[in-house]
Parts: structure tokens; C-alpha cells; sequence
């Protein structure tokens, strides 16, 4: 008769934990290389592949795709052509079987202006984010598979367009893990009275371990559910239930001392302990200036919802969280205008992006020039980009309707040429003008873990037996954009 178990065997012969799985739980590396640390801790900071650029990225989804050209995108062949039938020549290659089929081109009332010594084009409809031309690189070359926005999106976080893959935020937590042990690594902000259209699902884990999933803050101020304790219960009976859960708790560890599971769920608690003091402190927004608040636009109702979850992501990065992932809300007051899908403009897009403008514009230039002034720009990433774009020919008479065949999405922080257009699209805005530059999800996700020191060909977890990565079995760095 004998004690031993297959668990023990795999302990014993210096596998344990499903030993068959370590291989994933290091980027890039094989068996056995996962030290005990890390697998006690797995939010334990580990080593990049190589020097990286950047610390953190602020990732801002412009929920409800924008229509590019009406922002940065000035095409005078479109404007010359309005009112006009689509010729052939631009519809080639290209399926328009989306919603509306297509429509008269279509032309906004922008006026359009050079700014910076890049000379980069801005419509009116963004004044403030055109005062840091110089400090912004165009993608304008994007491209994206799926017709609907819960699809595209998900592609947008997850490189998939099924659920179940790991958000990009999550991949940068597992492979680099956590800057600040007192807060998350990845952190998910939105405005807006609701959380977005099906949200959790675009910051989970998927076969991820849970613990890097994005921690979803909500607006207002208590942004974190069950954090603050109830008035009825004082500092120190909480300290002292807290204590004592600790010590039951370690009390069971030391029956099962190479039980690493055990210990990083134990870690989780301890997590969201220290979470209690440093997360309130890190959304705070009452010891910023007044110029501070101003700049962002909390004084004022439309930007307000906005600039604080911008002023707020600002404040974690500074703390050292490594993924701030952004969802634009509904402006306050502005959903009859908008409707819930925020820049989803298929009809009346001149009165949906003048109200979507005007609450995203100063609170992201007050971040870019925010950032730059702390001296963390050089060291964190801003992305601008959304889950597609709008067509150049019109809808419902004055919408546009979806397009992922050319649009522009763009940059701003450490590693990247500053002031730079990478690509571009054609006469009229509708298609990428030269295939080979063409910019896929899967090239923005492998470019930013690039900036972050991670290979994203070496960023690895083995899953059911399959070595997955970040970018799937695609993806490329644009090596043109770095400097």
C-alpha cells in the first residue's frame, strides 16, 4: 500500500502544478523555466524579451467607429466628387454588403487646416488633439475583418473574432506581470452611464489564468465595486477579520506547501487587501489642481465623463500599471442625440461627431500634453483607434456606413517617429492605397508588445496541448514607425 500520488510523482520530479503546461506559463520559453516565485506569485514582475520602449499603454477604443475622414483623413477628391456615384474603380476587390449598400459620396462640412511641422491634416472637428501633430504617428492604413461592431471590437482586444482569446492587455500582464503590487496590472475604464456593449468579454483572460483579466473601474466616484468598507463596520474590526483570514489561511498553506495554486489565489486576497488603501488614492481626482481639472474638461458637462476617466488613467499609469484600457461612454445628457453606440453615425453624423468630438478632443489633447509635461510620454504609449471606420460613400442620406478596408488609427509616446504617417488610403477614403502597407489588428498588437520588450512570437502559453500567442498565427511589426 502506498501514499503516493500522481501529484506527488509530478512534484517530486520537479514538474508539479500540471507540469505539462509550464512551458506557457514563460514567454517565449520551455519546460521547467518558471521559477517557484513566479508560480507562487504569478503577478510577479518578470524580464522583457528585450529593452523595451514603453512602460504602460493608455488603450483609447473609440467605441462606435468614427468616421476617420470627417477627423484626419482630407480627401479633396471627395470632397470634388460628393454627391456623385461611386466610380467602379474604388469598389474593386471589396465587399459592400454591410448594412445600406452604397450610397452618393459623401462630404461633411469640415473645413480642414495643416498643423504642426509634420504638416499634418486636421478637420475642425478636433482642434485640440491637432496642437500635438508633432508628437503623433499615423496609421492610415488600417485595416479590420467583420461587418458589426461586437465582432470587430472583439477582434480589435482580442486579435479573435470569437470569444474565448485572451485581450491584449491581458497578454501584456501575464508576460510581464504586475509594475505596482498594489494595484491591477491591466485596468479597464469607460464613461458613460453603463458599461459597454458586451464588455467583459473584450478584457478577459480567456485560457489566460483568470488573475489577468482587466479590472473593470466603473465612472463616479467609487469606481470599484465592494472597495470602500460599510459605515457600519469601523478600520479595526475589518483589520481584524482581515488578519484572521490571513492566518486561517496560512494555517491551510502549510498543510500543502508545494500547492502553488493555493498560493496565488492566497496572493489574490492579499491583492485586494492592499487594493483597499492604494486603488482609492490612485482614482482620486480631488488633490489635482483646478488647472489640472480644467485642462481635461471636468468643469464642463459634455467632457466631463471623458476627462475624468483620461486624468484617471493618467494617475495609474503614473503608479505603474502597465494596461489602461479606455471605452468611450455617451456624453452626459447626449443619449437621445447619440444613441447608445456613441459614434455610430449611419445617420446624422454631423450632429453625432460634433457632440462625440467635443467630448473626446480636450480631454485627449490635456492628456498628451499632460503626459508630456510629467516626462511620461517617452515611457507610455497612447493609442487612438476604434473597431473600424466609416465609408466615404454617404447613408441614409447623411450617415456613413461601417468600413474595414482603409482608415486611420494612431499613436503617440516612447519608440515611435513622432510626427510620422505610415500609409495611406485612396483618392477617396475608402481603401488602403497599397496593399502591402495595409495594417491589420494583428500588426497594432504586435508592434505594441514590440514597444513593450516583448516579441510577440515569443509570447507563448500552452494551451490544450497548442503553443498560442498574442497575434494568433498573423502579425508583423511595423518596423517603419519606430524610431
Amino acid at each position: 500500500m502506498t501514499n503516493n500520488t500522481r501529484r506527488d510523482f509530478l512534484l517530486k520530479s520537479g514538474l508539479g502544478l500540471s507540469g505539462a503546461a509550464l512551458a506557457g506559463l514563460t514567454p517565449g520559453l520551455g519546460l521547467n523555466v518558471a521559477t517557484a516565485a513566479e508560480l507562487a506569485d504569478p503577478l510577479a514582475p518578470k524580464a522583457p524579451h528585450h529593452a523595451a520602449k514603453i512602460k504602460s499603454v493608455i488603450w483609447l477604443h473609440q467605441n462606435g467607429a468614427p468616421s476617420t475622414l470627417d477627423l484626419y483623413d482630407y480627401k479633396p477628391e471627395l470632397i470634388r466628387l460628393a454627391g456623385q456615384d461611386v466610380p467602379a474603380s474604388f469598389l474593386k476587390g471589396i465587399k459592400t454588403s454591410t448594412q445600406g449598400g452604397v450610397g452618393k459620396l459623401y462630404a461633411s462640412n469640415r473645413t480642414w487646416k495643416q498643423h504642426g511641422e509634420s504638416g499634418a491634416w486636421f478637420s475642425d472637428l478636433v482642434p485640440n488633439i491637432a496642437k500635438h501633430a508633432d508628437k503623433i504617428t499615423f496609421i492610415k492604413s488600417s485595416v479590420t475583418v467583420g461587418a458589426t461592431h461586437d465582432i470587430s471590437i472583439l477582434k480589435l482586444n482580442t486579435g479573435d473574432l470569437s470569444p474565448g482569446r485572451p485581450a491584449l492587455g491581458s497578454w501584456i500582464s501575464y508576460a510581464l506581470g504586475s509594475a505596482n503590487p498594489d494595484l491591477p496590472p491591466y485596468v479597464v475604464l469607460y464613461s458613460g452611464d453603463r458599461e459597454p456593449s458586451a464588455g467583459g468579454v473584450n478584457w478577459a483572460s480567456g485560457f489566460l489564468p483568470a488573475v489577468y483579466q482587466g479590472t473593470a473601474f466603473r465612472p463616479g466616484n467609487s469606481p470599484i465595486l465592494y472597495l470602500d468598507r460599510p459605515d457600519v463596520r469601523t478600520a479595526n474590526q475589518q483589520r481584524s477579520s482581515l488578519d484572521l483570514l490571513k492566518k486561517l489561511n496560512g494555517l491551510g498553506a502549510e498543510k500543502f506547501p508545494n500547492d502553488t495554486e493555493l498560493k496565488a489565489r492566497l496572493r489574490s486576497y492579499e491583492l485586494a487587501d492592499r487594493m483597499q488603501v492604494a486603488a482609492p488614492e490612485a482614482v482620486d481626482l480631488s488633490k489635482e489642481s483646478e488647472t489640472t481639472r480644467a485642462a481635461y474638461g471636468l468643469n464642463e458637462e459634455i467632457t466631463s465623463g471623458y476627462g475624468t476617466t483620461l486624468l484617471r488613467a493618467r494617475r495609474l499609469v503614473e503608479r505603474g500599471v502597465r494596461f489602461v484600457h479606455v471605452v468611450t461612454g455617451v456624453p452626459s445628457g447626449q443619449s437621445e442625440v447619440t444613441g447608445q453606440n456613441v459614434w455610430d453615425a449611419h445617420d446624422n453624423l454631423e450632429k453625432n461627431h460634433g457632440i462625440m468630438a467635443k467630448a473626446v478632443d480636450k480631454p485627449i489633447g490635456a492628456l498628451l500634453e499632460d503626459l508630456k509635461q510629467r516626462g511620461l510620454l517617452d515611457t507610455t504609449l497612447v493609442v487612438w483607434t476604434s473597431e473600424f471606420a466609416r465609408t466615404s460613400y454617404g447613408q441614409s442620406g447623411n450617415g456613413r456606413d461601417h468600413n474595414p478596408w482603409g482608415y486611420t488609427q494612431w499613436m503617440a509616446g516612447g519608440g515611435l517617429k513622432a510626427g510620422f504617417t505610415y500609409g495611406e488610403t485612396d483618392a477617396i477614403g475608402l481603401q488602403v492605397a497599397d496593399k502591402e502597407k495595409a495594417v491589420d489588428t494583428y500588426d497594432l498588437h504586435a508592434t505594441i508588445l514590440q514597444l513593450m520588450g516583448l516579441d510577440h512570437l515569443k509570447t507563448t502559453f500552452l494551451n490544450n496541448g497548442r503553443s498560442e500567442r498574442p497575434t494568433v498565427v498573423y502579425g508583423k511589426v511595423i518596423t517603419d514607425i519606430l524610431a
